[in-house]
């Protein structure tokens, strides 16, 4: 079933179980976040359940009683997706899939949707198949009928299982992405070597925190700007010129979120890397988000992930032209004294990010150690 049908809007119920160690208002925030990603992919929400627990069900996730809850509301609304905030094990999304009879996705599941649907150049394109295969080869069910049987006559040891007969072509394939994915890093570290003849300074960030946008303003490009989550996933480089005499390379490359699925960051490494290859990070963050904190936390946990702690950056405060922004600009700007606040959309703040970023290349990158570039023409 796709998400997008050219015929009908697909229905879904939104559901969530808060464990005791989450407060309800990072609850409510994470909830919030899982309908703007099921806007992006398409889908019309039409109802939500939460349920409180110590720990989910390990069968269903939600307890006996509020999965009929749940098929009620399912049937009442005339929905045919679920999707659950959590993660769901392959038994929990089989008996879920089983005891209402509709589509049961989870958190992981609609980002990858959603990661399909946007790629656009070859590379990505291969990222998400080798992310949503093995996506897949997780969420097979191995019942007791799956188990190794034993091997033939004068055949020593248990044989190859059904499951693994079953999954050999998934594998198989899963190889084949993995070595198209080699081949494209090669081809491409050949090139970026041409390009260090300047400074590159990588945007990284939360999902639409305005990156493309600012992308466009400090290099005068064209990228896609969308008002939605993840809506570009490839990396893109710009020359950008922040005085007469000073350019660098400006990437901007996919955004960070809450949980970012595994699988998916395996798979966007060599993307993700752009961020611990670059002399300077730009950590863009929407300003006017109530919980940006949570936000710069999450960034900084995924470039620790991908070994990119370590790279200079400055902390970016977007979309301070709205006024939300007002209370927590201030805030953030008592606890990073050196973050900047920026408006993309006014230009509010970018001679000052340029100028800030002039400054710290000059103290962490070698390139900038050399006579100053040749001056535009």
């Amino acid at each position: 079933m796709k998400l997008h049908d050219t015929h009908s809007v697909e229905r879904a119920i939104l559901a969530q179980v808060v464990l005791s160690n989450l407060d309800a208002s990072e609850a409510a925030d994470s909830l919030l976040e899982l309908q703007r990603l099921t806007d992006t992919a398409g889908l019309e929400i039409v109802g939500q359940l939460t349920q409180n627990r110590l720990k989910p069900d390990g069968g269903t996730m939600f307890g006996s009683g509020k999965v009929e809850d749940l098929k009620a509301i399912v049937a009442a609304k005339g929905a045919n997706t679920v999707i659950f905030d959590n993660e769901l094990n392959a038994i929990q999304s089989y008996n879920l899939t089983k005891a209402l009879n509709v589509r049961v996705m989870d958190r992981t599941e609609i980002i990858l949707e959603i990661f399909a649907r946007r790629a656009r150049s070859a590379e990505a394109q291969v990222q998400v198949e080798l992310a949503r295969l093995q996506f897949q080869l997780s969420r097979i069910m191995v019942t007791e009928a799956q188990q190794r049987f034993k091997g033939g006559i004068g055949m020593k040891g248990p044989g190859e299982s059904h499951l693994q007969l079953r999954n050999a072509p998934l594998r198989r394939r899963v190889a084949e992405l993995k070595k198209k994915l080699e081949d494209i890093h090669k081809r491409q570290a050949a090139h970026d070597g041409l390009k260090r003849k300047w400074p590159i300074v990588s945007m990284v960030g939360y999902t639409n925190a305005g990156k493309s946008t600012l992308l466009n303003v400090l290099s005068g490009a064209d990228a896609y700007v969308d008002d939605r989550l993840f809506a570009t996933l490839d990396t893109k480089t710009r020359l950008a010129w922040l005085n007469p005499t000073r350019q660098i390379l400006l990437t901007d490359t996919v955004g960070f979120i809450r949980n970012l699925p595994h699988g998916l960051i395996a798979s966007f490494r060599s993307t993700l890397n752009v961020a611990s290859q670059a002399d300077l990070l730009l950590l863009v963050v929407d300003a006017a988000y109530p919980r940006v904190e949570d936000h710069i936390a999450v960034c900084t946990a995924t470039l620790a992930e991908i070994g990119a702690q370590n790279v200079p950056s400055l902390l970016v405060l977007n979309k301070c032209d709205r006024g939300a922004a007002d209370n927590a600009v201030t805030h953030i700007t008592e606890k990073y004294p050196l973050a900047i606040p920026v408006s993309a959309h006014t230009g509010y703040g970018v001679p000052l990010l340029k100028k800030a970023i002039i400054e710290e290349l000059q103290k962490c990158c070698t390139l900038w150690r050399l006579p100053s570039a040749i001056s535009r023409t």
